[in-house]
């Protein structure tokens, strides 16, 4: 067990070395739609490549998570594993629309794992930005 303090160093220690490993310009927050969000995420039990709409206009987020159901297909088609949730809850109670991919067995305090999650992360949010920069005119078009 870690104390708060250790897990968090264990967690930016982790990030750092992930960002030196794989020096990427990731698209995350700069996809010029509002509150659609590219996000990784690397805990005890997995690691998480996700995709979020949180537009607090409820139409606006229905609206843009449709636009994706409707591209589903063409997605699993790089990305076969993916999961989407029209309903998610975020730790904090905010309600958001998330598509993700998922992979247990790795965690952020195992450095043993780390390596097998980093290829994970990458490739992933590869094939996700690719997917968005093909798509994005469609994705955008509400």
């Amino acid at each position: 067990m870690f104390s708060r303090e250790e897990s968090r160093k264990i967690r930016q220690e982790f990030w750092i070395s992930f960002g030196k490993s794989f020096p990427t310009k990731w698209i995350l927050y700069h996809t010029k739609i509002k509150d659609f969000s590219f996000k990784f995420h690397f805990d005890t039990k997995k690691a998480r490549v996700m995709i979020d709409i949180e537009d607090q206009d409820l139409e606006k987020r229905i609206a843009y998570y449709e636009k994706m159901v409707s591209l589903k297909s063409l997605l699993e088609e790089t990305i076969p594993d993916v999961i989407y949730e029209d309903c998610f809850f975020l730790e904090n109670g905010k309600e958001i629309s998330r598509i993700y991919v998922e992979k247990t067995g790795v965690s952020i305090h195992n450095k043993n794992t780390w390596q097998e999650a980093m290829v994970f992360l990458n490739e992933t949010m590869q094939k996700f930005e690719a997917f968005y920069r093909d798509y994005e005119d469609v994705i955008k078009a509400i």
